[in-house]
């Protein structure tokens, strides 16, 4: 089956899902489940291990922040999908009204003119970690195009739009 946004096709490259309980019991999921995913959609790009390794880190990010802002109970899905030099990661997270306003205001915030800022604060402050950091990397360092969309009263779907590849 094929996604179309607009005038672009995404073509399904990979779904997974894990129950929210399975994934939340170790931080190491994210690291591993982000290899895996890279692993897979990374064999036919110009420098597939370079191409890996940037998907991996990227991946990484968005299931680091799903660790940490998300609802118990159902599952966690992540669907990897291609149009040309475009991946694009769609999280579905189990949600309250809490989550949901921390990602939308987290999604509203990326497109300030000081992001740029934003991120290098983030970084550098001392204490807790700014649970937008994952976000702020991925706006800044990737370019990620980031949106989100409700999907009822329990769940939302955060997209990622990557070009990790140079297209000339």
């Amino acid at each position: 089956m094929t996604v179309t946004t607009g005038n672009t096709p995404f073509a399904p490259l990979l779904e997974i899902a894990l129950g929210t309980d399975t994934f939340a019991a170790n931080w190491d999921h994210c690291d591993r489940i982000a290899t895996y995913v890279a692993r897979m959609v990374s064999h036919n790009r110009t420098d597939s291990l370079l191409y890996a390794n940037l998907f991996s880190s990227a991946l990484n990010e968005l299931l680091e922040t799903a660790f940490r802002a998300h609802n118990g109970g159902g599952e966690i899905s992540c669907t990897v999908s291609r149009s040309g030099p475009v991946d694009r990661i769609e999280l579905t997270i189990p949600c309250n009204d809490k989550i949901t306003s921390f990602y939308a205001n987290a999604i509203n915030d990326l497109s300030a003119a000081d992001v740029a800022d934003r991120y290098v604060a983030a970084l550098l402050a001392e204490g807790e970690l700014d649970p937008r950091i994952g976000l702020l990397e991925l706006a800044v360092d990737y370019k990620a195009k980031l949106a989100l969309t409700p999907m009822g009263q329990d769940k939302l779907r955060l997209v990622a739009d990557l070009t990790l590849e140079d297209t000339y």
